[in-house]
C-alpha cells in the first residue's frame, strides 16, 4: 500500500474521534468569549469614557510592544491563508482534489471560527488605541493574505499537524508574553484580553499535538519522518512575508522579529524551547516500532534543538528600532 493510502487510512481512523476532539479542545459558540466582551460598549453612556481610558493607558506602552501587538493582529487576520491550506490536506480532499464534507472539514471550520475572534478583537483594540495608523496595518494585512506562504507541508496531514502543533504553542507564548508586559504597564484590560487569547492557542496546541501523538501510535515511522522533515525545514513563521505599503514581500519580518526579541515577546530561545517541548510531549526518545530510516530521523530530531540553540546564541539584535509606518507616536503626531 502506498504512503498516501496509509495516511488516508490513518486520517479516517482518527476521524471517528473528531466529535470527541471537538468536545475536548473547542468551546461551543454560545459559551466562548466574544470580542465585544473586552471592548468599550457602544450601547452605554460610558462608551467614550472607556475609549478615553483605553487611549490613556495606550500612551505608556513602548513602540516595540505595539509592533509585536500589531504583528500578532495582522497574522491572526491572515486566517484565510491558514484555513485554505488545511482544507487542502489529505483526508479533507480525495486523491483527485475533491473536497470531502467529513469530520476533519468540520474540525477545521470550527477551529477557524475560534481563531477568527483573535484578529477581530485585536483589530478593534488597535483601532481604538489612537497609537496605530490603521490604514497601514490594513495594507499589511491584505498583502499578507495576498502573498500567501508555503509552510512546506504540501498536502501531508502528518506534516500539517507538526506545523500546527508548533505554531499554536508559539502563538500561545507570544500572546501570553504580551499579556504580561501589558499588565506590567498597568493595561489590565488588554492584559486580560491577550491572556484569554493565549488560552485559546494553548487548547489548540494541545489538540494538534494530540493528533500527532495518536498518529505515532499507529504509524510511528512515517510520523517520525514527518517530524524530522518539518524540524529540518525549519518552521516558517506566519509573519514571514510581512510587508509595508510600497515595499517588497517580507521586508518587515526581520524588524518585526527584532522588536519581538528586544521586548521579550518571542525569541530565538522560545523557538528552541518549543522544539524541546514537542519532543517531550510526543516522547520521541521512547517511540517503538521504528524502521531504520525512522531511527536515524529520531537521532536527528533529538540533537536538533541543541544545534539550533548554538545558532540562536550568536544572533545579535539591533538596539535601534525600525521606523514602522504602523505606529503613531503617543503625542498623536506621526
Amino acid at each position: 500500500m502506498s504512503i498516501q493510502n496509509i495516511r488516508l487510512e490513518v486520517m479516517q481512523l482518527l476521524e471517528k474521534d473528531v466529535d470527541s476532539f471537538m468536545d475536548k479542545f473547542l468551546v461551543p459558540v454560545e459559551k466562548i468569549w466574544q470580542p465585544t466582551d473586552f471592548l468599550p460598549n457602544s450601547q452605554t453612556d460610558s462608551f467614550f469614557d472607556e475609549i478615553k481610558e483605553l487611549q490613556e493607558v495606550s500612551k505608556d506602552l513602548p513602540n516595540d510592544f505595539w509592533v509585536t501587538l500589531i504583528g500578532d493582529a495582522v497574522t491572526e487576520e491572515a486566517l484565510p491563508t491558514y484555513e485554505s491550506w488545511l482544507l487542502n490536506m489529505q483526508g479533507v480532499v480525495d486523491e483527485e482534489g475533491k473536497y470531502l464534507e467529513n469530520g476533519w472539514a468540520k474540525w477545521i471550520r470550527h477551529w477557524t471560527g475560534e481563531e477568527n475572534r483573535h484578529g477581530d478583537v485585536l483589530n478593534k483594540f488597535l483601532y481604538l488605541s489612537g497609537r496605530v495608523n490603521m490604514r497601514e496595518v490594513e495594507i499589511s494585512t491584505q498583502h499578507l493574505i495576498n502573498d500567501g506562504f508555503d509552510i512546506g507541508t504540501s498536502h501531508d496531514p502528518y506534516r500539517n499537524f507538526v506545523y500546527t502543533s508548533f505554531q499554536e504553542l508559539a502563538t500561545y507564548i507570544s500572546h501570553n508574553n504580551v499579556s504580561k508586559i501589558a499588565k506590567d504597564y498597568g493595561a489590565k484590560k488588554l492584559a486580560r484580553m491577550c491572556k484569554i487569547i493565549a488560552g485559546d492557542e494553548m487548547r489548540h496546541h494541545l489538540a494538534y499535538s494530540e493528533f500527532v501523538r495518536r498518529i505515532f501510535e499507529v504509524d510511528p515511522s512515517e510520523m517520525m519522518l514527518a517530524v524530522q522533515y518539518m524540524f529540518k525545514l525549519k518552521i516558517v513563521m506566519p509573519a514571514h512575508f510581512l510587508r509595508e505599503a510600497g515595499q517588497t514581500k517580507g521586508n518587515l519580518f526581520e524588524p518585526y522579529s527584532d522588536a519581538a526579541q528586544r521586548i521579550g515577546v518571542y525569541t530565538a530561545q522560545d523557538y528552541v524551547d518549543i522544539m524541546k517541548k514537542l519532543i517531550e510531549i510526543w516522547d520521541i526518545e521512547n517511540i517503538t516500532g521504528l524502521n531504520d530510516e525512522a531511527e536515524k530521523a529520531r537521532d536527528y530530531i533529538l540533537k536538533f534543538p541543541a544545534r539550533m540553540e548554538r545558532i540562536s546564541s550568536r544572533i545579535v539584535i539591533p538596539e535601534e528600532s525600525y521606523d514602522f509606518k504602523w505606529l503613531i507616536p503617543a503625542t498623536g503626531k506621526k
